[in-house]
């Protein structure tokens, strides 16, 4: 039997929606705009699957660095690392204070 590694391998219940979030996500999600040095949460959107990040890091909070194109550049404290990961907007959510 082949072995299957894809890269929403082992995602089936992290990234379900609840019953009334599904469909595609609002407008308003793709153009979120965010400041460098704003805290944000990586919440992937499985109904966008363009500019997804992996899915070690769903449910993280990282730190935006910068614009890539239409994504976001983000710092995520991984253990005694520091990893930098590319998102679209449609998977992030700002931190509220």
């Amino acid at each position: 039997m082949a072995h299957h590694n894809g890269q929403k391998k082992k995602t089936r219940y992290k990234y379900k929606k609840d019953l009334r979030e599904r469909g595609m996500a609002p407008v308003t999600a793709a153009i979120q705009e965010f400041e460098p040095g704003q805290r944000v949460h990586i919440v992937v959107n499985p109904s966008v699957q363009t500019g997804m990040p992996h899915r070690r890091f769903h449910g993280r909070t990282g730190v935006v660095v910068g614009k890539q194109g239409r994504a976001w550049v983000l710092e995520i404290a991984d253990g005694n690392m520091t990893k930098t990961v590319v998102s679209l907007p449609q998977h992030l959510r700002a931190q509220r204070l």
